[in-house]
């Protein structure tokens, strides 16, 4: 009878501890840029480490982060598409959105720069300019950050590559889409964290032939989906993870973050 009542009370403890695991779980839908960079990598034992919640990562562009939250499919949400996040919190998908650190887009090509593209200062001057000679030019295509970027530029060039023979939508993430522009000795517009993290672990033959454009600023935001359309989102947890990346010992967590160059490759600036 005594082992029955021990084996039964295991049975008990596995089954409360199972619970309390899964109970301290979430879901962050973000961008292939945090993930590429490494910065999760980085943060998520810190975060877990004084929290007890680990935090699962879907990484995808952000167009289809935002939309992951939307269906209530995560619990919080790391993007970078600013106007975007405001219009997804005005239509009440979700709450609590904050800024969270910003790093910038850099326009890369092949070292020979054949286009001439080195010595412009206009990222938008820059985009006339590889039109105007054909590219050839790769886009990530996938409603990404770093592609509403692009497509913006494009615009404020007075431009519409889609269609044209030099102008490849890929469908791709960030590392993927600079792989493809190497083999295709195109250019390509991508963010600094993820570029500095990953051209030398690719064998990257590129270099960056415009960069320092205010226009190509990147902010990155943060965002809990809202549990009032979405019951089931772990909202109270999804607060600590985010309370933490906005609090002081989160920001410096970020700008600590480096590459193996020592580049820091997030700046933080969230404002309570």
């Amino acid at each position: 009878m005594t082992r029955k009542c021990l084996i039964l009370a295991l049975i008990v403890m596995v089954f409360m501890v199972s619970n309390a695991a899964a109970a301290t779980r979430i879901k962050c839908a973000s961008t292939t840029s945090t993930q590429n960079s490494g910065l999760f990598d980085y943060l998520l034992p810190l975060f877990e480490k004084k929290t007890g919640i680990k935090v699962d990562v879907v990484a995808v562009g952000t167009g289809a982060a935002i939309e992951i939250g939307k269906r209530g499919d995560a619990d919080v949400v790391m993007v970078h598409a600013k106007q975007q996040e405001l219009q997804a919190v005005k239509e009440g998908a979700f709450v609590n959105r904050h800024d969270l650190m910003y790093n910038d887009f850099v326009i890369i090509g092949p070292a020979n720069d054949p286009l001439k593209i080195k010595g412009l200062k206009s990222a938008v001057e820059a985009f006339k300019k590889i039109a105007a000679q054909g590219g050839p030019f790769v886009s990530r295509g996938d409603k990404s950050g770093t592609n509403t970027k692009e497509l913006a530029l494009w615009k404020a060039a007075g431009l519409d590559p889609k269609g044209r023979k030099w102008y490849l939508e890929v469908g791709q993430g960030m590392e993927k889409t600079q792989r493809i522009a190497n083999e295709k000795r195109a250019y390509t517009l991508t963010d600094r964290g993820t570029w500095l993290a990953t051209k030398d672990k690719d064998k990257l033959e590129m270099v960056i032939v415009l960069e320092g454009d205010p226009i190509l600023f990147n902010q990155y935001g943060v965002m809990a989906v809202n549990p009032e359309k979405h019951k089931q989102a772990k909202y109270k947890e999804a607060m600590l993870f985010i309370d933490w990346l906005i609090s002081p010992e989160g920001q410096k967590a970020i700008g600590a973050f480096k590459d193996k160059h020592g580049n820091q490759l997030f700046t933080p600036n969230a404002k309570k």
